[in-house]
């Protein structure tokens, strides 16, 4: 039996599969599909919160959206609309009947067919939800700067969240683990802050937000254009798009992550350099919380975020 991941509770008793809701023990692919042999493939990762009885999940069509978007870049034709995926997600959670916190996998992936480097095999695609709890330590974590560093954008499609790109923060956050750290740090090509292993990075200098910008090869966050939003409209911070340099990072009053499976997470130590005082700042909290009042549909600016189920 393989092991859960410690956010896992449990697995689900339903996955949707090429347009069908399967049992989780159904949902198989051949071993000789292209998308495994040669990491041809999108994802998307969304979450949604248990609360007054339903699950609202966030940013759904957004996320929806973007997977789209990420298959057309690798020569891929998802072939169900945003609407249709938006149904049957929802249509997934309610099969499963869900108590909790959960996260939604979609993922699509060329199949079986021809094996050369060429082909554009048939496209298969799948919907998982699973009950979710935190990813990354809320008080804070702890992070070094990888080894591995971001390829630039004329070497990968860093705008695709793409299932073979990710061999890459694999191999950072693995490295990371070993050496006893929380969390890995990506720099770019030419030696800026770009990204964690599954997160976009912010910092807190004199008050303002201050994170990459995308043209910079990193991935266009959902949940990092959340806080750019709700940190300008509502708290009326100032965020600068800008390259970071790695001093820049040890030097920061406060620095966190954001990602879906992260959601808002502090950053207090790097390369053994506490940031601030080694806590959550007053910036970072602030976020936090406002941060879970929307996602709980909560603000009602805010509530065409969410997709109750």
């Amino acid at each position: 039996m393989v092991g859960k991941p410690v956010s896992l509770s449990k697995w689900p008793e339903y996955v949707w599969l090429n347009n069908s809701i399967v049992r989780w023990s159904e949902a198989s692919v051949h071993v000789f599909s292209y998308g495994l042999h040669y990491g041809v493939g999108v994802f998307e990762g969304v979450r949604g919160y248990y609360d007054d009885g339903l699950i609202k999940v966030f940013r759904l069509e957004d996320h929806m959206r973007r997977f789209h978007k990420s298959a057309k870049i690798l020569y891929m034709s998802i072939p169900y609309s945003v609407e249709s995926l938006v149904k049957a997600t929802a249509e997934l959670i309610r099969a499963n009947k869900f108590k909790s916190d959960i996260y939604v996998r979609p993922v699509a992936f060329r199949g079986l067919g021809d094996f050369s480097l060429k082909s554009l095999n048939p496209v298969e695609v799948a919907i998982i939800a699973l009950e979710f709890g935190k990813y990354l330590k809320p008080s804070g974590v702890k992070c070094m700067i990888s080894s591995w560093r971001k390829p630039s954008a004329d070497s990968i499609p860093v705008l695709a969240k793409a299932t073979g790109l990710y061999l890459l923060y694999h191999l950072a956050s693995v490295e990371a683990h070993k050496n006893g750290y929380d969390e890995a740090i990506l720099l770019d090509s030419e030696g800026y802050v770009a990204e964690g292993s599954g997160e976009n990075i912010f910092i807190v200098k004199n008050g303002e937000l201050v994170t990459p910008p995308t043209y910079d090869a990193i991935l266009e966050g959902i949940t990092r254009d959340t806080v750019i939003k709700l940190a300008s409209e509502v708290l009326g911070i100032r965020v600068v798009e800008r390259r970071i340099r790695r001093e820049e990072l040890y030097a920061s009053d406060e620095a966190f992550f954001t990602g879906t499976a992260a959601e808002i997470t502090p950053i207090i130590e790097v390369d053994g350099r506490l940031i601030g005082n080694g806590e959550a700042g007053d910036i970072t909290r602030k976020l936090v919380n406002l941060y879970r009042e929307v996602v709980l549909g909560k603000i009602s600016k805010y509530r065409h975020w969410i997709t109750e189920v």
